[in-house]
């Protein structure tokens, strides 16, 4: 992997234990929204988390199986439009 996995197990770890939160949100029969904001949340950290992870496979894994320079123009214009469309 080509992302900074440390970076990446700690947001997962972040991740995880927003889930256990929530949870122990349901368990304690909590008020719907309060849980559905906390579920969004931790939604957003996960695309978050793989967004840069696929965004590290194109900058690594792609451009060498493509045989691509480091600034290859196209590959970074794809991965401009990428992170447009994970924002919309």
């Amino acid at each position: 992997m080509h992302a900074d996995s440390k970076k990446i197990s700690r947001e997962l770890k972040i991740a995880r234990g927003q889930l256990d939160g929530i949870l122990r949100m349901v368990d304690e029969d909590r008020y719907c929204v309060d849980i559905s904001n906390q579920l969004l949340a931790t939604l957003a950290l996960l695309k978050k988390i793989n967004q840069e992870i696929l965004r590290e496979h194109i900058r690594g894994c792609v451009r060498e199986g493509l045989g691509c320079s480091e600034d290859n123009p196209k590959v970074e214009e794809a991965l401009k439009l990428l992170e447009k469309l994970a924002t919309t």
